[in-house]
Order: structure tokens, then C-alpha cells, then sequence
């Protein structure tokens, strides 16, 4: 009789946390074998260690028989970009059984961010395996990415998530109707404090510092490197402008070297202990051995671990500027980056009172979701509608662009009289003609 395997995949140290954890709490029937099959997504894996050669990783592969890699099987393929033909996916799927040890085993499939590759080309590869997902960051309380092949949604079970929004349920996937289901909290943190005691020594940090984390925007084209570095030194002269003298930098694992020397220098000028953390850890490894006293970034996910779980002062900046430069508009960045502005405290403000009542949060998220991907969830828009036509103001302008409230024709576009002019030719030909001869003007 086949045997059972278990394949479960991850890309990040905190998604192999989350799943150790869920295991854990017995969300998973004992199978025959539990395989992690490791993603190394970054720009270039041949020179990024993988999350099984990061620091804390040994007490999450007491929860796996076997760890195998992703990148090992697809060799010389970049993860993000490899994708089989259709009419090569059963041969693939043979040969995959083959390398792994599989045989003739039920296969079930515990993937992240299935909307793209690498996790839907696993699903599409094994065709008939259903599928779990879980939710490694705050991209859940968003809607699904991309339109998903309904062959591959359809087997998806359940999406598993920790609770970093307390009372926000996740829109992923509920196109499809899979249900939430809740990792506990108190099994997640004590995963956490095993990675924490098996982390070697870290460089010698006070426990009274403001820790800052770098996320790397440049990478995703969201700002230059040149703006990130400007962030930063922001985040900096924030925590100094609230008192802190001792300050804790966590660049992000890919990032250059260079993402710190503007700090260093600015460091310098405002007579600023700063300590640059090059060691690859969690977040959370520091939030457990040194409590710092403020945790200051951007949309980082961390963020919310701290406040939620280690009951941590935090602090967001950048946000507004983030809202503006997400492009496109559906890019699945905007609801973290949305739920870091509502709800944490501007480090620039110093103050609470320009959060979001946590009331409108849920229709908000629904909102954004809708105008994100309005054709996966129409369905959705008389809720968008009436959250716009109720709360659109100064404190909730930031999170919708004009155009594409007007492109879905919901309140707070061009209003209706005047909704003919982007379709008028006169009228775009007059404008074309306006922009020659300021542009004349100008030489």
C-alpha cells in the first residue's frame, strides 16, 4: 500500500518557524515522511546562503525527516522564473518522485505564496496532491496576487496564519472559499525561543536601544538606493529625536554593504552609538535576548511580531511615500504597507493619535482588496462602495489612487459629469497641444 509524504516548502526562516509551530499544535495528520523542501529566491542563490545554513535553523529540522532543496533539483534555473512546459509536467513529476525517494506515495503539499513560482509550480507539478497553504507575513490579509488556475485552487484546503492583526481575517484565497485556520501564538513563540537559544553568540547589544530594520526596497524597485538609504538615516534621526542615543541596525539579508555607511556617517555626526547586526537572524531572536526599547521600519512584518507577540514599542516610517510608489496598483506590497500606516504610530508624529480606528480596519482591507483585484472579487464592490462613500477623508486619501477609483467608476473618482474626458479625443488632443507649447515655452 503507497505510503504518505508530507512536502513541505519554504523560502524564509520565519515561514519554517510558522510551520514547526503548526506542526506543533497537531494541524497536520502524522504522515509516513515529512520532507522541507527549501526555496533560496534571492537575486542570486549561488552566493546567499539558504535558510537551512542560516543560524537557528537546527531545532525546525527536528520537526522534518528529510530538508531537500528546490534549487538543487531545477539546477542551473533561477526558482522565480522556471516554470515546465505543460506538456512536460508528467514527466517532471516522475522524475521528482525518483530524486526525492518518493515511489508511488500520496503526496500533499503545505506551500507559500502559491500564486507564483516556485510554490504553483510545485502545485501544477503534482497534479492530484491537495494542497495547504500558509501565510509567511502579513501578504494574507490581501487579496490572491494573480488569477489563480482554478485546477490548482480548488485542492487548496486551508490557509494557516499566525494572528498579527488580532480580529483581521485573511482575504487570500477566499475567492475559492478555503477557510483561515489560526497557528497558535504561544506554539509559535515557543518555536521562537528554540531558535533563540541555538543562535551562537551575537555581538554584545543593549537591551535599551532602538532597533532599526532594513527591508531592501531598492531590490523590489520600490525606491532607489539612494531614497532607502535616505529612509534610514530618517529612522535614525527619529529614534535619536525620541531619546534613544544607542541604536541597533538589522539590514536585510540580501542587501549591500553600502545600505549602512550612510548611517554610519550620519551616526557619526549626531554622536550615535550604532551597532551594524550583519549576522542573518530573525528578528525575533533579538526581540527575545536584548527587549529593545523602540523596534523602528517601514511595512516589515516584524514590526507586528514585536507589538503583538513580545509586546514591543514600535514605530513606522515611510509608509505615506511607499502608498505613492507602489506600482502597479495591485502590487501585493500595498495592504502590509496599508496595515503598517493604520495601525502602528509614525515615528516622525511621536504620537498615537493619528491611527486608524480599529473598527474601519476590516473594511478598509476589504476596500483596498477590492479596488487591488477588482475581477477576482467583484463581489466585493458594493462593501468598497460603501466604505468610500462614508470614510473617504484626509486620513484615508493615502491608501486609494484617484485614477483607479475613477477606472472602477467608485466614489472618490473624477466625478461623473466629468468622467467622459479621458475617452474625449478633443479633449486629449487639447491637452497634447497645451503640453507642446509649454514645453516650447520652456527652450
Amino acid at each position: 500500500m503507497p505510503g504518505t509524504t508530507q512536502i513541505f516548502c519554504a523560502s524564509t526562516l520565519y515561514g519554517v518557524a510558522t510551520l514547526a509551530a503548526a506542526i506543533d499544535s497537531d494541524l497536520f495528520e502524522e504522515p509516513d515522511r515529512r520532507v522541507l523542501l527549501v526555496f533560496n529566491n534571492s537575486a542570486n542563490p549561488e552566493t546567499t546562503p539558504a535558510l537551512d545554513e542560516m543560524p537557528g535553523f537546527a531545532p525546525l529540522r527536528e520537526h522534518f525527516d528529510d530538508v531537500l532543496s528546490w534549487n538543487d533539483a531545477i539546477r542551473p534555473f533561477h526558482p522565480g522564473a522556471w516554470t515546465p512546459r505543460s506538456d512536460d509536467i508528467p514527466l517532471f513529476e516522475r522524475y521528482l518522485r525518483m530524486l526525492w525517494g518518493l515511489g508511488d506515495d500520496r503526496v500533499s503539499l503545505v506551500l507559500e505564496s502559491i500564486q507564483v513560482a516556485p510554490a504553483l509550480t510545485v502545485a501544477q507539478l503534482f497534479t492530484d496532491a491537495p494542497i495547504d497553504v500558509y501565510a509567511d507575513g502579513l501578504m494574507s490579509y490581501g487579496p490572491t496576487r494573480n488569477k489563480l488556475d482554478p485546477l490548482v485552487g480548488t485542492r487548496v484546503r486551508r490557509l494557516l496564519h499566525l494572528d498579527l492583526v488580532p480580529g483581521l481575517t485573511p482575504m487570500l484565497l477566499t475567492e475559492f472559499e478555503v477557510p483561515a485556520r489560526l497557528v497558535p501564538s504561544p506554539a509559535f513563540l515557543k518555536v521562537l525561543g528554540e531558535v533563540t537559544e541555538t543562535v551562537p553568540e551575537l555581538p554584545d547589544l543593549p537591551g535599551d536601544a532602538a532597533l532599526l530594520l532594513g527591508q531592501y526596497l531598492s531590490a523590489l524597485n520600490i525606491l532607489s538606493p539612494e531614497e532607502e538609504e535616505d529612509l534610514h538615516v530618517r529612522m535614525m534621526r527619529g529614534a535619536v529625536a525620541r531619546g534613544h542615543r544607542t541604536v541597533v541596525f538589522k539590514p536585510h539579508p540580501t542587501a549591500p554593504a553600502r545600505c549602512s555607511r550612510a548611517l554610519e556617517t550620519e551616526a557619526e555626526k549626531l554622536g550615535v552609538d550604532l551597532t551594524v547586526l550583519d549576522t542573518p537572524v530573525l528578528a525575533e531572536v533579538l526581540f527575545e535576548r536584548t527587549r529593545p526599547a523602540l523596534v523602528v521600519g517601514c511595512f516589515s512584518t516584524a514590526l507586528f511580531t514585536a507589538a503583538v507577540f513580545y509586546e514591543l514599542p514600535v514605530a513606522r516610517i515611510g509608509t505615506e511615500l511607499l502608498l505613492e510608489r507602489l506600482t502597479p496598483y495591485q502590487n501585493s506590497n500595498r495592504i502590509p504597507t496599508t496595515l503598517a500606516d493604520a495601525l502602528l504610530p509614525d515615528l516622525d508624529g511621536g504620537k498615537d493619535g493619528d491611527l486608524l480606528p480599529a473598527e474601519l480596519l476590516p473594511d478598509l482591507v476589504t476596500a483596498v482588496g477590492f479596488t487591488m483585484q477588482p475581477q477576482i472579487y467583484p463581489d466585493l464592490r458594493p462593501q468598497a462602495e460603501a466604505f468610500l462613500s462614508r470614510h473617504l477623508g484626509p486620513r484615508t486619501r493615502r491608501y486609494f489612487k484617484k485614477r483607479r477609483l475613477t477606472s472602477l467608476g467608485l466614489p472618490g473618482g473624477i466625478p461623473q459629469r466629468l468622467a467622459f474626458l479621458p475617452r474625449n479625443s478633443t479633449a486629449r488632443r487639447v491637452v497634447r497641444r497645451a503640453r507642446a507649447l509649454r514645453k516650447a515655452v520652456r527652450r
